[in-house]
């Protein structure tokens, strides 16, 4: 519940509680406020279990986190009945996204990757396939760039 509270603000939440309650009430504030904690984690757990028994014996399997979106998706995608596990080991995304700025810039992709197609080591092989996809190209000085009436 409180896995992001790290040991500073822990000891500041507990001096300052001291002062706000003082140290005579700050036993029985704690002890309301488990109580209340209690009440309301057994008044949850009723509640799931009756709507369980309502559904019946074939939701008998059924948990409440697989409403979360998240924990459906992965469950869902965990069951490998697409076959998602071969999919997802074949795809080599440097490669993909290498090949995709090779043909956005003319290069030859055969020369430019690493790998079994390749016929001639060249600079971006020697590199491990790399592609600096941060460099920006650089435009002839003498160009400007071109006007747009519309976006001033």
């Amino acid at each position: 519940m409180f896995n992001d509270i790290g040991p500073l603000e822990l000891v500041t939440l507990i001096v300052l509680a001291v002062l706000v309650f003082g140290p005579d009430k700050l036993p029985k504030f704690i002890q309301d406020v488990t109580r209340t904690l209690r009440k309301i984690r057994e008044f949850s757990d009723n509640a799931k279990n009756d709507i369980r028994s309502e559904l019946g014996p074939e939701f008998k399997d059924f948990e409440f986190e697989d409403l979360n979106p998240k924990a459906f998706l992965r469950k869902q995608l965990d069951n490998d009945e697409l076959g998602l596990k071969d999919i997802r080991s074949t795809f080599d995304l440097k490669r993909e996204m290498a090949e995709l700025t090779d043909s956005v810039t003319g290069r030859d992709t055969a020369a430019a990757l690493p790998g079994p197609t390749s016929s001639a080591p060249t600079s971006s092989a020697a590199s491990g396939g790399r592609v600096d996809m941060t460099k920006k190209p650089e435009a002839p000085k003498d160009d400007r760039p071109p006007f747009d009436a519309d976006a001033t």
